[in-house]
């Protein structure tokens, strides 16, 4: 039997299945995050040149890459709504645009954490750094656009412009210490080479950006349910749901 996602293009219906999914992402980030801090930082063995300072790596690291694949998504989803005029793929870009802002946020201060004990400063105005600090200013930039429009629908669409010019910058975070001489390290793992650290190291990395993802999506989803029934207040199904949480 086929299943018509078609219909979960209106808020009525991805509402309640909304709440599903962020009760299940939401328990599966708790699993996920605490298994990788634990690989992190009590199974991994210590560096040999950074010592203990490293195991920072498994919290920025992961944070890093979820601010840049956050701002992608939403854009995305702000372009979806411009092409095609749907109201729940605005709120959708609006759900995402805090929790992209907390990562980005977490990547550039546990980076300077880590940089201090390793360049010796708290910042420099490194090329990643700097286009790591620029998409947190694309992403207050995001919100605060929106919030000074009071029509939602021409928030969105301003906001969808927004995202689709700044996303320019994540391909310019990602290459950045390929294309210029940098103080950041390039990157320990690649798709195109093998993993240049040791496998628990890997290990833990990789289950703690899982961790980061299913937060980030029941975050998303529990703020975008927020937003429907913000936006949809004068429907019957949206007073209904906040008569029943009354």
């Amino acid at each position: 039997m086929s299943i018509n996602w078609f219909k979960y293009s209106s808020p009525q219906t991805f509402f309640p299945l909304a709440g599903k999914l962020a009760l299940g992402f939401g328990l599966l980030a708790l699993l996920a995050c605490g298994m990788g801090l634990y690989l992190g930082f009590f199974v991994a063995p210590t560096d040999a040149q950074q010592g203990e300072a490293y195991r920072i790596i498994f919290i920025h690291v992961p944070a890093a890459w979820m601010s840049m694949f956050l701002y992608v998504v939403m854009a995305f989803w702000g372009g979806i709504g411009l092409a095609f005029n749907t109201r729940l793929s605005g709120m959708m870009a609006s759900a995402i645009a805090p929790t992209g802002a907390l990562f980005t946020f977490i990547a550039l201060w546990t980076g300077s954490f880590w940089g201090k004990p390793t360049w010796g400063t708290w910042w420099v105005w490194d090329a990643r750094l700097t286009s790591e600090l620029i998409l947190l200013f694309l992403y207050f930039g995001f919100m605060a656009l929106q919030a000074s429009i009071d029509d939602p629908r021409r928030a969105d669409r301003a906001g969808a412009v927004l995202a689709l010019v700044g996303v320019v910058n994540v391909p310019i975070i990602y290459f950045s210490v390929k294309w210029w001489n940098t103080l950041h390290q390039g990157a320990s793992v690649s798709l195109t080479k093998a993993p240049s650290m040791a496998a628990t190291m890997l290990t833990g990395m990789l289950i703690m950006s899982f961790g980061f993802w299913f937060y980030s999506i029941a975050a998303v989803l529990l703020r975008a349910r927020c937003i429907m029934l913000e936006r949809e207040r004068s429907a019957d199904w949206a007073g209904q749901y906040a008569r029943g949480a009354a």
